[in-house]
């Protein structure tokens, strides 16, 4: 046999192997592919099909309209598959939701509204680049209206009780103005000068009938969203059980009237250290605080054993 035949022979067999090689590798490409599709299908994605109606704050929305139902099924889809999104709400929902929910009806506004804050900032104490702060983001001229302080030593807006209650007041009154809670709850977004103007131009009444700007005219949907998931967990994908749910603070009420010079030093005094002072009390943004007739309601935990790792040695 020549050199020529045996480099052909050596040729053919080199390339059949190459060829059943990529036809194994395909294969088993294929059969993850087609395991990963029926996974997909099992169920854990499936979306359950919208009410025809819901209600917010009392007032009934009907699901009927074809641009309601696919405005709010848009959201719907945008945040239920979002897991991290959705578990850390759930997760901050356990801890801060109940005060939350007891405020509002102290102050007689709808418990629907506790929506509206989470969709604001998650139940968390964050800053926007526009400057709000606080659960319900508020801006510092906003807040200054409704009676929060903000200066260099404290932000109000991060004072949970407060804050609560000052939105429940701007709420109350965009509602008194605009006639619905939910034309009030879109005024969050827009303003009550912006919401008024809006449906005046167009001769319209209702939030829904309205065209805005496409934040605000998805605003009171994404609170929709978030109500109807939170409101049916199991229903939406998210099982409860399997989701470690952060504990309510458990708190006591130190009432202080005069100046303190050393936060830290007096939170040690008191049995605990400054980082976990500010986590119970993040209106607190200085290292002192300053007299004042009102004087200050600082929290401190009723139990130091919630946070093991600390030690006052």
């Amino acid at each position: 046999m020549n050199l020529r035949v045996k480099m052909i022979i050596k040729f053919v067999a080199i390339s059949i192997f190459l060829f059943c090689l990529s036809s194994c590798k395909g294969q088993e490409i294929d059969t993850t592919f087609k395991q990963s599709k029926i996974s997909f299908n099992s169920g854990h994605f499936h979306m359950p099909e919208l009410p025809t109606e819901m209600v917010f704050a009392g007032e009934r929305i009907l699901l009927t309209d074809l641009d309601v139902r696919e405005r709010l099924d848009k959201e719907l889809h945008a945040i239920v598959f979002y897991h991290n999104l959705i578990i850390s709400y759930f997760k901050r929902v356990n801890r801060y939701m109940p005060d939350i929910e007891v405020l509002l009806k102290k102050n007689n506004i709808p418990d629907d509204f506790k929506y509206l804050a989470l969709i604001e900032s998650g139940y968390e104490n964050i800053e926007s680049r526009s400057g709000a702060h606080g659960f319900w983001q508020f801006m510092p001229q906003t807040a200054i209206e409704y009676r929060l302080t903000v200066n260099e030593l404290i932000d109000e807006r991060q004072d949970l009780r407060k804050s609560t209650i000052a939105a429940g007041k701007y709420l109350q009154k965009a509602k008194d103005t605009l006639g619905s809670w939910i034309e009030a709850a879109a005024s969050y977004n827009r303003g009550v000068n912006g919401v008024r103007k809006d449906q005046k131009w167009q001769n319209v009444n209702s939030y829904f009938d309205t065209h805005m700007n496409n934040e605000t005219s998805r605003y009171v949907f994404r609170i929709m969203a978030v109500k109807l998931i939170l409101e049916n967990p199991e229903k939406y994908g998210y099982d409860l059980d399997y989701i470690e749910l952060y504990p309510p603070l458990k708190t006591k009420s130190e009432i202080v009237s005069g100046e303190i010079r050393d936060l830290a030093l007096w939170s040690k005094n008191k049995g605990v250290n400054y980082k976990i002072l500010i986590k119970l009390n993040p209106w607190i943004i200085s290292k002192s605080l300053k007299n004042r007739p009102e004087g200050y309601v600082i929290l401190l935990p009723f139990d130091t054993t919630q946070f093991s790792n600390y030690s006052n040695d």
